[in-house]
Order: C-alpha cells, then sequence, then structure tokens
C-alpha cells in the first residue's frame, strides 16, 4: 500500500506540485460540507462492517478504524478537530485525522468506495434526516392554526377575490385553507422519501468495484431501502436534491402568500388584524410605527429558496452524467434552502400566535360590497323555479337599485325587493344575515360553522394518526 502522509493532498504521490493557493480555496468545500461530519462517520462505519463480513478486511483493522472514527466523532461534537481547507472536504479530513489515529491501517477505509458514492450516501442521509425536521415544524404550524381557528369559528370576515369582497366567511375557514397547503407540502416531502431511499454506496467512482461487496448489507443499516440499480446514474443523479429544492420552493410560496394576507389585514389600510409587540418591530424616525419585519422577513426569503432551485437546475441542464465539480454547489444549496425553510417556518408560528382579528372591524367589512348577493340569487333559484341566470339578472338590478340608493341588501324593504320580483315574501330578508350567510354553505368543504368543527376534530385526528 503507497505510504499516505499526512502534510500532504490524498493524491500527493501522483500530482507532485502542490495545488496554487486560489486552487485550494475555491477547490475545497470543508466550510460547507462540513455539516455532514455525522452522516459521514456513520457511513464510514457501516461500510468497515460490511468490508468485515465480507472478509475484505479482518477484525483488528475493523474495529481499529471504527475506534478511530468514534474518536473523531467526539472530537467534532466537543469542537476540538482542525478541519483542514488543504485537504478540501469532510471525507478527507476525517481520513486524514484517521491516519494520526491509528496509522497506517486507516488506508483500508477507503477500500471499494469513493468520495462519489460517499458523498451522495452522506447527502441522502442528510436530506432525510432534515425532511423530517421540516415535517415536525410544518405540524407545529397545522397546530397553531388549528388552535386560532377554535377560537374563531364565528368571527365573520369577508372572502376576497381580486382583493375585492366576495362573499361572507369564517375567519377560521380562512385559516385553514392554509392548513390544506402545509398537508400538501407535507406530503410533497415525504413523497420524496422514495427518491431518497435507494443507497448509492458501493457504486464507487463510476463503475461499482471489483470486491465482493454487500450493498443489501449497508442498505439496510443505513436505512435505504435497496441500493442503486446503475453505477453511472447513481454518481450523476441530482435528481432528489431538485426534489427536495422544489418542495421547499413550494412551500416557501405558501409561507409567503400568508405572510403576504396577514402584511395586508394589518395595514391601516385593513385594519382586520393586529400583531403582538412581540412580532413587530419599529422605526428610527417615525415614534408610532409597529412594522410587521417578521412577516416581511419570510415573504422575501422565498426568492432565496426560489433562487436555490434554479441555481441547481442550471448546474445541470448541460452537465454530462458522471461526477464533475460542478455538483460542489449542490450541498450549500440544500443547506441553505433548509435552513431558510425552518426559520420561516418557526417565524410563521411564532406569528400566528401572536396575531389579534379585529372581529369587529372584520364583521363590519364583510357589511360592505353586497357579499350576500349570491345568497339572494340561490335564493330566487330555489324558491321561485328559474334559472340561475335569470335569478342573476334579477340580483344584478338589486344591487344597482341599493347602490344607487347608497343602501347596504340588508337595508332594503320588502316592498323595494318586489319591485323586482314581486313573488318576494319577507322570509327573503333573513337571506342578508351574514351569519345566515356563512352557515348555508353547507356544502363539503363549505364555511359553515358545523362544516368548520368537524375540520377541526378531522385535522386533529390526522395529526394523531
Amino acid at each position: 500500500m503507497t505510504k499516505n502522509k499526512n502534510n500532504q493532498s490524498i493524491w500527493g504521490n501522483r500530482i507532485k506540485k502542490n495545488g496554487s493557493v486560489l486552487f485550494q480555496k475555491i477547490g475545497s468545500s470543508i466550510d460547507i460540507d462540513k455539516k455532514l461530519y455525522k452522516e459521514d462517520i456513520l457511513a464510514s462505519k457501516i461500510h468497515v462492517e460490511m468490508l468485515f463480513k465480507q472478509k475484505i478486511l479482518n477484525f483488528k483493522i475493523k474495529n481499529k478504524i471504527i475506534y478511530g472514527l468514534q474518536k473523531i466523532e467526539n472530537e467534532i461534537k466537543k469542537n476540538k478537530f482542525e478541519f483542514n481547507k488543504k485537504f478540501e472536504d469532510i471525507h478527507m479530513n476525517i481520513e486524514k485525522r484517521l491516519f494520526q489515529i491509528i496509522g497506517e491501517d486507516a488506508g483500508y477505509i477507503h477500500t471499494a468506495r469513493s468520495r462519489n458514492d460517499q458523498v451522495i450516501t452522506d447527502f441522502k442521509i442528510w436530506i432525510s434526516s432534515t425532511t423530517k425536521d421540516i415535517n415536525k415544524n410544518l405540524d407545529k404550524i397545522i397546530k397553531t392554526i388549528l388552535k386560532v381557528s377554535e377560537k374563531n369559528i364565528e368571527t365573520i370576515m369577508p372572502g376576497f377575490t381580486h382583493l375585492k369582497n366576495a362573499q361572507a366567511i369564517s375567519f377560521a375557514h380562512y385559516l385553514m385553507a392554509y392548513i390544506e397547503m402545509f398537508k400538501r407540502d407535507k406530503k410533497r416531502f415525504l413523497n420524496n422519501f422514495n427518491s431518497l431511499s435507494e443507497n448509492p454506496l458501493g457504486v464507487a467512482a463510476i463503475s461499482g468495484t471489483s470486491f465482493n461487496i454487500d450493498r443489501d448489507f449497508t442498505s439496510k443499516k443505513l436505512g435505504f431501502k435497496k441500493p442503486t440499480n446503475n453505477s453511472i446514474d447513481t454518481v450523476a443523479d441530482r435528481d432528489f436534491v431538485l426534489d427536495f429544492l422544489y418542495c421547499v420552493s413550494v412551500c416557501s410560496m405558501h409561507i409567503s402568500r400568508i405572510a403576504e394576507e396577514l402584511i395586508l389585514w394589518n395595514s391601516d389600510g385593513f385594519n382586520l388584524i393586529s400583531l403582538s409587540d412581540k412580532i413587530v418591530t419599529g422605526s428610527s424616525i417615525m415614534p408610532q410605527k409597529k412594522n410587521p419585519d417578521l412577516l416581511e422577513f419570510i415573504r422575501g426569503k422565498t426568492g432565496s429558496n426560489y433562487g436555490n432551485l434554479f441555481s441547481m437546475l442550471t448546474i445541470l441542464k448541460s452537465l454530462p452524467i458522471s461526477y464533475f465539480k460542478d455538483l460542489q454547489d449542490d450541498k450549500e444549496l440544500v443547506f441553505k434552502s433548509s435552513e431558510t425553510l425552518n426559520n420561516s417556518l418557526n417565524i410563521l408560528n411564532e406569528v400566528l400566535r401572536n396575531i389579534i382579528p379585529n372581529k369587529k372591524k372584520m364583521f363590519d367589512l364583510a357589511n360592505h360590497g353586497y357579499l350576500t348577493a349570491t345568497d339572494l340569487a340561490d335564493f330566487l333559484v330555489q324558491n321561485h323555479s328559474m334559472s340561475f341566470r335569470k335569478a342573476y339578472d334579477i340580483t344584478a338590478s338589486i344591487v344597482n337599485f341599493a347602490e344607487k340608493k347608497k343602501k347596504r341588501l340588508n337595508e332594503l324593504s320588502i316592498d323595494e325587493l318586489r319591485k323586482f320580483e314581486p313573488k318576494l315574501k319577507n322570509e327573503v330578508l333573513k337571506i342578508f344575515d351574514l351569519k345566515n350567510s356563512v352557515n348555508s354553505k353547507k356544502s363539503y368543504g363549505g364555511t359553515s360553522f358545523d362544516n368548520i368543527k368537524k375540520m377541526i376534530t378531522k385535522y386533529k385526528r390526522d395529526q394523531n394518526d
């Protein structure tokens, strides 16, 4: 075995001259991928166990390597490990330190593997772990929304289309629309586990290995369902990175949408909610200001996550298959997106726990804009045997009349209504009550109070499953 001196790079016997300072600087990824140290050490331990099982390594060397790896892990945890940019990445930093601890037997650790399969293995394990953390944070968001919703089932507000008053809804029903979005986010992340479930370890650099390894063994021990099928595709594949970054981007978009609406509703123009002092900031010049900076922060961070996804797509778009240095950026993009998303979810959760709905303002605003017009049209269809289009035209005429008289629909008399439909009786007047309007929407998924209560029960049951 060629002697591997600890003061030179791993390929020092082949490449005689030291790389330039600039190349060492841009070629090193240790500042980024040191985050993978736990995954790298775990995969190395399992790899060595497999080599021993297959009689490729003897018992003594296997134990020495595992002892050294455990010592390195403890050093990193205690901040006693020196990361050296000269050795490029977390894999070589660990291997070089292993030589210092156990000597030349450390050279056996790289038997039947390459950094190409090693890094993808580490990376898949890390993404699997952070995906679980993200879904836990999504569960927290859903739980918080349910708590706020339970307190606001009968809080009536206008539902908007085109930012114009449309129909009366429950504030709880509005909030629970985001539960559906975040549930889809959870499902999207869980679906990505399928592409993370195939074990890259053992395909080596590109063609596999001549050693009699057991990839099923490493797959089982590392939590993968099975080994990957094609060695070339394995080292070239970053679909699982794209899938993760896409999931992050969609979830970020949902966060941005609710942030935007809360910012609007907190504005003086809407004044539908107020924000606790815990989640606002002030102005350096205007003493009266309370700004929704946290919501603006998470709205803005969505752009960063979109950028990370498009960066990765661009890196891959013309890349021949197998490994290239271009792929070095994949980890930084994923690490940044994961951190940004988890921070945004935690911020949003804190904001949702500290919003105060202005119930009177919500109700008053719902009384503007003729929100019960559709209820009147539906009433005419249900009670006077007319088509919806005819009912629509009659209702539009009534709205025009009310607008001209500067009256709300609930301020019109029965005599005024009969000018447009003589058959109408006093019972029609209840149609204009906002609470009745909300409660009339009993179709599955609608905004009636009973529906909302049932959905809250369902969501709680789903969370406990």
